[in-house]
């Protein structure tokens, strides 16, 4: 039992339960925004607390970091834009009339989604509302936004002429079952993607191959054309709501209510993989250097080898539901609904898994009539079993 991954800090400045957290493009802030209506600034040098953004009259739903601002969303219906360095707020953005649920900023353009089943555009810099999309029958609950240059070659453009003048889209995920896809200059639909019965809780775009995948309470997750609107693959293995999602290569990991964690190969459309041990829904995900971590309504995160499924590492002493996670530097950052903010130390199972890579393809590379990956990789797996020796423990499973 290794101490790499144990928990290196524990950071309790929040009063209430921890919604998301946001790691800043050039690695060095973290944000949090929590049910105690307030944001929290970390620096991930020190993990100190360097930034308390307080303002917000109700919970904070979600939150988003860049270098120099950042950005608060809540049930108070307003998105609030921070100055990372004095704290203070820089512009609070009304419109909505209900809990905004998420915020995405992109370019000069701050969009949100909210319980008042519209969609809209803000000015980042002017605290102006630019658009608001109207066409959903309920909430709105995710967002994802690119520009047709990244998806439509020059005379599929010209086709588009009065949409010339800006080439962004916005795509919506809402509870009615359905995915929008809006024209952002205008505020015009432009696809809405039907198929899904149950709400769409996730979405992940893949501009370059003009490929959109959404997860939802249906069970299913649903891979679209975004120019045609065609819906070209259905993955049906899951036996619960698809929480969230991440694409990785051409491979796709899905996390679901069913307490599994599923690796799909996009271009086939095959289930590849299946990560179990989660005790409850797997709520968060994330792939870094071959390992598959995930935090769980069981209060845990784990490491799973992201080729074999096997379980490397158990993380636990969260006493609720992790609600996100972020990896930077080969640490390993949960936040949970308990209010804290974990920090792990990876650096160990992150060297031993490069380090089995090495020696796979080096097995590999010598006879490849020795059996397949996953036969070397199960002559290594023991006996998996979950101790309970601490509060702030890493179980590595090896």
């Amino acid at each position: 039992m290794g101490n790499s991954g144990s928990a290196v800090k524990v950071c309790t400045d929040h009063q209430g339960g921890i919604n998301w957290l946001s790691l800043s493009p050039d690695g060095q802030r973290l944000l949090t925004g929590s049910e105690d209506g307030t944001a929290r600034l970390w620096s991930t040098a020190d993990s100190q607390c360097h930034g308390h953004f307080q303002g917000h009259e109700s919970y904070i739903t979600f939150c988003h970091l860049e270098n120099e601002a950042a950005f608060t969303c809540s049930a108070d219906h307003t998105i609030r834009k921070w100055d990372v360095v004095t704290g203070q707020c820089l512009a609070i953005y009304r419109g909505h009339t209900s809990i905004v649920n998420r915020i995405l900023v992109a370019k000069d353009y701050l969009f949100s989604g909210s319980y008042d089943r519209t969609a809209r555009c803000w000015s980042v810099d002017k605290e102006k509302q630019i658009q608001e999309f109207r066409g959903h029958r309920n909430c709105v609950l995710t967002l994802a936004h690119y520009s047709s240059r990244d998806v439509l070659e020059e005379e599929e453009e010209e086709e588009e002429e009065e949409e010339k003048v800006s080439r962004d889209l916005l795509v919506t995920g809402s509870t009615d079952c359905t995915v929008k896809v809006w024209w952002v200059s205008s505020g015009r639909c432009y696809q809405t993607l039907l198929g899904h019965t149950g709400a769409v809780l996730c979405l992940i775009l893949d501009a370059p191959n003009r490929e959109l995948f959404s997860g939802s309470t249906d069970y299913t997750i649903r891979t679209w054309n975004i120019v045609t609107g065609e819906q070209l693959k259905v993955f049906k293995e899951h036996q619960g709501s698809v929480i969230c999602l991440e694409l990785v290569n051409r491979h796709l990991y899905s996390g679901s209510a069913d307490r599994t964690v599923k690796c799909w190969f996009v271009d086939t459309g095959e289930r590849i993989q299946t990560y179990k041990a989660h005790k409850h829904s797997v709520s968060t995900l994330k792939y870094h250097a071959g390992i598959l971590f995930t935090g769980s309504g069981d209060a845990c995160a784990r490491a799973f080898n992201s080729r074999s499924g096997v379980l490397q590492k158990i993380f636990r002493g969260h006493k609720f539901i992790i609600n996100c996670i972020q990896i930077h530097n080969e640490l390993l950052y949960t936040a949970s609904h308990d209010g804290t903010l974990r920090v792990w130390d990876i650096r160990g199972i992150c060297k031993r898994n490069k380090r089995r890579w090495k020696k796979e393809r080096s097995v590999q590379g010598r006879s490849s009539q020795k059996g397949s990956l996953a036969r070397l990789f199960n002559n290594k797996v023991g006996c998996m079993i979950q101790q309970e020796n601490g509060e702030h423990e890493a179980v590595e499973l090896m």
